[in-house]
């Protein structure tokens, strides 16, 4: 088998950046296919995170001391990275804890604010739970209604019916910007500006976009979009929410404590302004550094070579995988509009079988429903298994998962 050509990116000189793949597991080079869940992290973000702690750690926006000057310069200058990143104002970047928090939070706070008995949300066939159960919760409170856009037979989102769907009760349309089990890449514009000509908000799950290509929020028209740290080569326990201004100076805050406030009395407070009225307590000062040499270490990369990259690696894992007897992969077979993930389920293995195999033979892959169980309801099936692809992984690897997977067939083939 003739192997892609990768372009834009050195993979071995990428590898050498990621200490954690020089390890083994079970006696095995370690070929780690499950980035979509969580990326490895390189020497830059780990240093980057180090060297905070060990020389600059302090709480930031508080001491006029020194350590906690260069602790909150550290901090903001990690926001302008991000905001650059996206094509942001740094004041429209808040922190949270990841994508989930960052839906949790207009949900709460926007919807809470906005949503009447009859409006109507409008998510898709295909999201996470992070952009499902909030909007459930929210709707249940506020006596709205959710309705969903349907997808085809190969995975795509079918807007055959959009105009149908949005109504002058569309408030809120929120979807996935890449699926994590279907690689489906949506029409981030097309749907947005059939939204916005409603009247509607609407808001874009980025977790498996904003690390795998270019991202700019204000061509994409969206008005939120969430995003996460640890998907992209950055640490865990950080996230980003970007809004549009307007709507966060009009939204409420969705945790109340120290550092959101401009003045507190007994009786009432006053909040502080953007970005900082929706980060209330101590921040995750390390995490955005973190974070910040994340976005670093990407942009230097460069975005559009990491998406030329994937799909190359995607197109040859479709490849090789169809070669599997009784092998089906889910989602779109066109790389232009798929991301770097492979779905699948294997005649007469169980996923949680084939990924206990996989991983004897060093591969690291997902089992399961993948925080997506309606989706799995749809196509049919309980599970699935899912290797995912990242700036580090080679085609050799994907020759790795293949010899690993006709190892399960034969395992499961013996009477």
């Amino acid at each position: 088998m003739t192997h892609p050509q990768t372009s834009g990116l050195d993979v071995n000189a990428v590898r050498a950046d990621f200490p954690i793949l020089q390890r083994q597991v079970h006696g095995k080079p370690l070929v780690f296919l499950d980035s979509a869940a969580s990326s490895q992290k390189p020497l830059a973000v780990i240093e980057a995170m180090d060297h905070y702690y060990r020389t600059t750690h302090a709480n930031v926006h508080r001491g006029i001391y020194q350590l906690s000057e260069e602790a909150t310069d550290a901090y903001e200058k990690a926001r302008a990275r991000v905001a650059r990143f996206i094509n942001a104002d740094r004041q429209e970047i808040i922190f949270v804890r990841n994508a989930t928090e960052a839906i949790n939070l207009v949900a709460s706070s926007w919807g809470r604010a906005n949503l009447r008995p009859g409006d109507e949300i409008l998510l898709t066939e295909m999201e996470h739970h992070a952009n499902l159960v909030p909007w459930q919760l929210v709707a249940q409170e506020k006596g709205a209604r959710l309705r969903f856009i349907p997808i085809t037979p190969d995975g795509q989102l079918d807007l055959s019916g959009l105009d149908d769907l949005l109504t002058p009760r569309t408030k809120m349309v929120a979807f996935t910007q890449a699926s994590n089990v279907l690689g489906t890449l949506t029409p981030v514009r097309r749907i947005a500006d059939a939204a916005h000509a409603v009247g509607a908000r609407v808001l874009v799950d980025g977790a498996q976009g904003a690390p795998h290509m270019p991202t700019d929020v204000q061509a994409l028209g969206c008005d939120f979009y969430a995003f996460s740290s640890h998907k992209m080569c950055g640490p865990t326990g950080i996230g980003v929410l970007w809004g549009r201004r307007e709507l966060l100076e009009a939204m409420p805050p969705y945790m109340a404590g120290g550092e959101m406030i401009r003045r507190v009395t007994l009786e009432r407070s006053e909040w502080a302004a953007l970005p900082h009225k929706f980060e209330a307590g101590t921040p995750a000062i390390a995490e955005a550094i973190g974070l910040g040499a994340a976005v670093d270490y990407l942009t230097r990369l460069g975005m559009e070579a990491v998406r030329a990259h994937e799909k190359e690696l995607t197109a040859y894992a479709l490849e090789r995988l169809a070669e599997v007897p009784g092998l089906t992969v889910l989602g779109p077979t066109d790389v232009e509009i798929r991301g770097g993930v492979a779905a699948f389920t294997l005649d007469g293995a169980h996923p949680h079988d084939i990924a206990t195999i996989l991983d004897s033979e060093g591969v690291a892959v997902r089992a399961g429903h993948h925080c997506a169980m309606p989706l799995h309801t749809k196509l049919a099936v309980s599970a699935t298994t899912r290797a995912s692809f990242y700036i580090y992984n080679t085609p050799d690897e994907i020759d790795r998962l293949v010899e690993a997977l006709y190892r399960v067939k034969h395992i499961f083939s013996q009477p």
